[in-house]
């Protein structure tokens, strides 16, 4: 108890509380009940100890036979809320550390989890920059941006393996068929070499026939040699000139002359409608003079050949032998021929420039046996080509549609 001079009852206690001015107003308030005035602070025991005390007036008293006012202190250690508040903060700062720890740790974790498909692509693309083996992939799982990049990679990667191997295929294929003509050629070069060398000169008719035969074969070559640079060129560069507007079937008309040099007995049938398309004219009208070669070298003598152009569509047969259903799946194979062709002459390319001409147009080529005749003679072989273009000249801004 606190007593409004000051003093504390009981005195000289260690545990009393030490008065203060604030103290000393409450205890000569002298008012009690619902009126009583109160305040809450911070002290110290007499004996130094921290405490939260409540100062309460408790109003007037009889103290030593005389009157006086008074207040009531009520104080609590605050050593064991000290001690708690540590505690708590030992412990709260312990759990923080140990989830950042296992935050990070778990972070770490997923962030090594997701990249490991990017890893494994630096690691593929390394392997095939040190070691230009394209073909390498890796495995796909999941349906993220890094599995489309996954699939993308995988992709690029098969397609340049696919690109170097046809690569490959395409230079052994043609040290195959170069090899014929020019063992052939030496063999008779070697021949009016050691003729003129020995002083014996050859028969004139035996002569003649080399030199006939030296120069098929350097038609041959030269011919050969063309075929492989229109094929080794990639897409954007088939041609030797840009693609431009032009009329397919002026392309058409302008191969059909020289098909009737090299058939002259045979019977061309024409059907051509006006039709435009965007292409490189030197490449389109090579493509179109293959498939014309292919219809006469294989057309019986004083046979016909139907050339149609209608609607966009080119189709040219003949009324020949036909083709065998094993062989259809070959026929724009690169020195690909079939077995009753193999003694005709060609190299086999034909068919694959007007694959890969029609295709850089936007169009399609296909070959087919046509059916019977009416009269039950065979139908021969059908080719067809269909590309995009318009029925009429466009004008200067008109794009022809190209189908990718």
């Amino acid at each position: 108890m606190i007593l409004a001079d000051g003093t504390s009852c009981p005195p000289n206690e260690p545990r009393s509380v030490k008065i203060t001015e604030s103290d000393l107003r409450v205890a000569g308030s002298g008012t009690v009940g619902l009126g009583a005035r109160s305040h809450f602070r911070d002290g110290q025991l007499a004996n130094g100890d921290a405490v939260r005390v409540y100062v309460v007036s408790y109003g007037p008293i009889m103290f030593n036979g005389r009157p006086t006012t008074a207040a009531v202190a009520i104080s609590q250690p605050l050593r064991p809320v000290h001690d708690a508040l540590f505690g708590i903060a030992l412990i709260t700062s312990l759990a923080a550390a140990l989830v950042i720890v296992v935050s990070a740790s778990g972070a770490l974790w997923l962030a090594r989890r997701a990249l490991q498909p990017v890893d494994r692509l630096t690691q593929a693309a390394e392997y095939i920059a040190r070691t230009q083996e394209p073909g390498t992939t890796i495995e796909v799982a999941g349906n993220d941006e890094i599995t489309r990049l996954s699939v993308a990679f995988n992709a690029m990667s098969t397609a340049l393996a696919q690109s170097r191997d046809s690569q490959s295929q395409l230079i052994a294929d043609a040290g195959h068929e170069l090899r014929t003509p020019l063992t052939s050629l030496r063999t008779n070069i070697d021949l009016l070499v050691r003729s003129e060398e020995t002083g014996r000169p050859l028969p004139e008719a035996m002569r003649a026939k080399l030199f006939a035969s030296v120069k098929a074969q350097m038609v041959e070559l030269s011919t050969l040699i063309g075929d492989l640079l229109v094929l080794s060129r990639p897409a954007q560069a088939t041609g030797t000139a840009p693609a431009a507007v032009l009329g397919l079937h002026d392309v058409v008309s302008r191969a059909l002359d020289r098909a009737r040099l090299r058939g002259p007995s045979l019977v061309f049938n024409v059907e051509l409608q006006p039709w435009y398309v965007r292409a490189d004219p030197n490449t389109m009208e090579r493509a179109v003079v293959n498939l014309l070669d292919n219809a006469v070298k294989f057309s019986p003598a004083d046979g016909s050949v139907d050339v149609s152009l209608t609607s966009g569509v080119l189709t040219i047969r003949d009324h020949g032998p036909g083709i065998a259903p094993e062989d259809l799946p070959h026929v724009f194979d690169r020195f690909w021929r079939s077995p009753s062709a193999r003694q005709l002459p060609g190299s086999g390319l034909g068919l694959a420039i007007v694959a890969q001409v029609i295709r850089d147009a936007g169009g399609t080529a296909s070959l087919a046996h046509a059916t019977s005749e009416p009269d039950g003679t065979t139908g021969g072989a059908v080719a067809t080509v269909r590309l995009p273009g318009t029925p009429a000249p466009p004008a200067r801004t008109t794009t022809i549609p190209r189908s990718d």
